[in-house]
């Protein structure tokens, strides 16, 4: 949703010359959502935005809380934004992970995942092996099932109460049950992120790219909600496989016959969020809150999009 300080600079500016009154007098006020849409696509707003945002990790506005677990160092660390936005480490815990190195590719692997998790539940009734608790993740994400990676289970779990057990897991991440009691009153599973990477790649992006990233999003939404189907589909990438697992070809057909209703859409974005994928140069998890209304069709919920750069180009290889 459109900023109240940035519309009332953009108004107040406009007003000025004339421009969005006399757009407003001859053609309505949908013409003023447009050139304000236009907007939302340029470099200035973003810039702006992003130059005064803490963007260690990446840009990011829903999440409050970051855990970043370093295979390589076997630990956990736990960052949570201050008054003013900037992430500060709270905590650092000593980390059990996987028994084989290396990203997560199927089920047995005794490999922890590499990538960009949520928190989706908390098991407090628990076999005594796994601690008192334990947070279970989102793998595998939308990046492990468009590579074919498969497996379930990794959870952030405690040390067994009154058992032995190896240093290392089956591809969960292990702390101590103290530490794990501790991190259980110090996050909100709603608004916790984790980030789990090896070998000192966790890639900390440049504000310039950032800001290219998100202009890049709006002028694909602007594309999207103002019937441009030869632009919009311009954003996606040849080798583009969907959640559901239609690619390009049949991708391409289902939008094309949206379009065709040239129906007025609704679409807004909030609580994004633009982050490196750890491990993958390049490469960019864009999550949002999506509120889209037509006619025919209405959407309240998350979305999220996996993107590459190459050349300078930004492409979807990925969408959910």
């Amino acid at each position: 949703m459109i900023k109240k300080s940035f519309l009332f600079l953009f108004l107040s500016s406009a007003l000025l010359s004339n421009t969005i009154l006399d757009s407003y007098r001859n053609n309505g006020i949908q013409n003023i959502e447009k050139q304000l849409d236009l907007e939302l696509t340029k470099k200035t707003y973003w810039k702006k935005i992003i130059n005064k945002t803490d963007t260690t990790f990446g840009y990011i506005e829903k999440y409050n809380s970051l855990l970043l677990c370093d295979k390589e160092k076997s630990s956990l660390t736990l960052y949570q934004k201050d008054k003013n936005g900037k992430f500060i480490q709270k905590n650092n815990y000593n980390a059990f992970t996987g028994k084989n190195k290396g990203n997560k590719e199927h089920e047995g692997d005794l490999r922890t995942p590499i990538g960009i998790y949520t928190l989706t539940n908390k098991i407090s009734k628990i076999d005594s092996f796994y601690g008192p608790m334990a947070f279970v993740t989102s793998y595998p994400n939308l990046f492990d099932r468009y590579f074919n990676k498969n497996g379930h289970g990794i959870w952030i779990h405690g040390l067994p109460i009154d058992q032995k057990r190896d240093k290392f897991t089956k591809g969960c991440i292990a702390i101590d049950n103290a530490g794990l009691e501790c991190l259980d009153k110090e996050i909100n599973l709603n608004n916790t992120l984790l980030l789990i990477y090896e070998n000192k790649t966790l890639i900390q992006p440049n504000k310039e790219i950032l800001v290219n990233l998100a202009m890049w999003l709006y002028k694909w939404r602007y594309a999207w909600k103002y019937n441009n189907l030869d632009q919009y589909l311009s954003y996606y990438a040849k080798d583009f496989k969907r959640f559901d697992g239609k690619n390009f070809s049949q991708f391409k057909q289902y939008k094309t016959a949206v379009f065709a209703k040239k129906e007025k859409k609704t679409i807004l974005f909030k609580n994004i969020n633009i982050i490196p994928y750890p491990n993958h140069k390049n490469t960019y998890q864009i999550t949002f809150f999506e509120q889209y209304k037509s006619d025919h069709y209405k959407f309240n919920g998350q979305k999220e999009l996996l993107v590459r750069i190459k050349n300078n180009d930004i492409k979807i290889f990925s969408e959910r």
